[in-house]
């Protein structure tokens, strides 16, 4: 059987794209004041979802998504992925917590995340957040026609190394567009020069997953939950791409800017 090839989308495909990863970043950055010392996951997951369907007039794309209950998935400190939000779950000063958002508009999927501070943080957690940011642009940096997908998550790799972390490989990158998860697979790790050859109109998510510790993950008992198997701590920036015919195009860019961090 053959594997299915990634769509390649025309420059209509790729604006109703943009449209839709734009509106996703503004979930993010309405967020920003809102994660602090005392404030609940779930109340943060409330936020995203009335600002989606009352401001943005957009579908949350993850409720009901293989039956996850929420709009945003939260996760804080060693959570890797896919954490679900709880009124339970308080934030405290020093937690990290990367917030991943995804939404429909107009029958096209917008799907970013980044990380966030909660009051005064270690020096370990500060370094592993701006590591795996770099690390994500340098991923981005790699994307023009006729690269490869290994030389994406060779860049990626490379920059997390460079601190001793470590690359999650039990999840990647996915192509984006009309469907939610689609082709390309895109890893985090790999070799320059290997994999699929990129092509003008493809549309994929760089998500980089870096742990302090060892690489190793688990699923809990919830059956979304992600988490370091030696509860390191973990960080994941995501942002959707599409190849260019010169290079790329961020399509979840920050409204606000991007203040001390390098633009993509």
């Amino acid at each position: 059987m053959r594997k299915k090839l990634p769509p390649i989308h025309d420059a209509a495909g790729i604006a109703k794209s943009r449209e839709a990863g734009m509106l996703a970043a503004r979930v993010l950055e309405m967020l920003t004041p809102h994660v602090q010392p005392g404030v609940s996951t779930e109340y943060l997951d409330g936020l995203c979802h009335d600002f989606i369907v009352d401001e943005l007039r957009c579908i949350p794309a993850n409720i009901g998504y293989y039956g996850y209950p929420k709009t945003v998935c939260t996760s804080v400190n060693h959570v890797v992925c896919h954490g679900i939000p709880s009124k339970k779950e308080i934030l405290k000063d020093g937690d990290i917590v990367n917030v991943d958002v995804a939404l429909i508009q107009d029958g096209w999927f917008g799907d970013t995340s980044r990380m966030y501070t909660v009051g005064q943080v270690s020096a370990l957690g500060r370094r592993l957040i701006d590591t795996t940011y770099e690390a994500m642009v340098a991923g981005i940096r790699a994307v023009k026609p006729g690269a490869t997908l290994g030389d994406i998550g060779h860049a990626i790799q490379t920059v997390a190394h460079r601190e001793q972390f470590t690359i999650v490989r039990d999840y990647c990158g996915h192509g984006i567009g009309q469907t939610y998860h689609d082709e390309p697979q895109v890893l985090h790790y790999g070799q320059r020069g290997q994999g699929m050859a990129l092509q003008e109109g493809m549309i994929f998510t760089i998500e980089p997953m870096v742990n302090a510790g060892k690489p190793a993950t688990k699923e809990l008992d919830d059956g979304w939950t992600v988490v370091t198997r030696d509860r390191s701590l973990s960080a994941q920036w995501e942002h959707m791409v599409a190849v260019t015919a010169t290079g790329y195009e961020v399509l979840t860019p920050w409204p606000e800017g991007t203040g001390a961090y390098p633009a993509p």
